[in-house]
């Protein structure tokens, strides 16, 4: 039996990673899945070809953008450093002012301005290895993508057997924690719910008013910018690693007045998380969000955005009276 079950993981394994963003994507949504299919007269099938749809759409046509705007920048910009038609606009002498870092900043910027050729050679070791780390950091977004888009399908047909799939939970709960298992399915649901909205829902949120804020202001590449944000706020780091960089060049090719307002909007992006949070994370779990959170940022740093979940549904286990 035991021999039966190692090689069982064994097989499932490079399947597990899928099948678990699925049952996660699966709770996640099941309240809208629910109010749909009562609004289709309680047809779960069509219900969850509707959301399936709507979620891979959601995905496919953002990703699609992303993918040709970013790969377009980088073959214009390639393109016009073969022709040598590439300019780089002078540094505001207020750069240099910039704490710790204004002065290295300021030279490396106004020898690219004065003379983009010898600013290539003199970084040529650390371009390339930025580059190397942009083309990994694509690739990689490429691959979680399309992982997350047969995620999205087994989500959808867990959404149709979602009933049959609540009663292997409860029994699969019971006979691991006996009585109380079946209140247990019940909050790690809400849980997931919870880290869904609180976590990945504003992180979406700020990445989204960031692509529209550098949208607006038309700071080259928003749409890369706005998915380093996302990935950020994901992680728990503040957007503003990435916004303050972007702002600063805002400095180089908008009027003080436009960066400025453009920076104030970058910093409410970057703290909103700070009253975002409160609002959705621990909405319908008897828990403090404090505990919530602490259990999905060291899930995270243990195990990846899985963790997020999984350490979040640990966390409330714990620190709810029930268990």
């Amino acid at each position: 039996v035991g021999l039966l079950i190692v090689l069982s993981y064994m097989i499932l394994k490079p399947f597990l990673f899928v099948i678990m963003w699925g049952i996660i994507i699966a709770v996640g949504i099941y309240p809208l899945f629910k109010k749909l299919a009562a609004l289709l007269g309680n047809r779960k099938k069509l219900a969850s070809t509707i959301i399936t749809l709507f979620a891979l759409a959601l995905l496919i046509v953002p990703s699609y953008f992303f993918f040709f705007f970013a790969i377009g920048g980088i073959k214009n910009l390639a393109a016009e450093l073969e022709q040598g038609t590439f300019k780089v606009p002078p540094p505001s002498e207020s750069v240099a002012e910039w704490p710790i870092i204004g002065k290295p900043v300021y030279e490396a910027w106004k020898l690219a301005s004065v003379n983009l050729e010898g600013a290539i050679k003199a970084f040529e070791p650390q371009i390339k290895e930025f580059a190397s780390n942009i083309l990994s950091g694509i690739l990689g977004l490429g691959s979680t993508i399309l992982l997350t888009l047969v995620s999205i399908i087994i989500a959808g047909a867990l959404m149709a057997k979602a009933e049959s799939g609540e009663i292997v939970a409860r029994k699969a709960f019971k006979i691991l924690i006996g009585k109380k298992g079946e209140g247990f399915t019940e909050l790690a649901g809400a849980t997931i719910r919870s880290v869904v909205q609180g976590v990945l829902g504003v992180a979406f949120i700020q990445s989204l008013l960031s692509g529209i804020v550098m949208l607006i202001f038309n700071i080259p590449l928003a749409g890369l910018w706005a998915v380093i944000v996302l990935f950020l706020a994901i992680i728990q780091l503040p957007p503003l690693l990435i916004l303050i960089p972007v702002a600063a060049y805002g400095f180089s090719i908008l009027d003080t007045t436009s960066a400025i307002i453009f920076l104030v909007l970058c910093v409410f992006i970057s703290i909103s998380d700070a009253f975002l949070k409160p609002i959705f994370l621990g909405r319908g779990v008897d828990v403090p969000t404090l505990v919530i959170l602490l259990g999905a940022i060291g899930g995270m740093m243990l195990a990846g955005v899985i963790g997020l979940f999984v350490g979040a549904v640990s966390a409330t286990s714990i620190g709810s009276a029930d268990f």
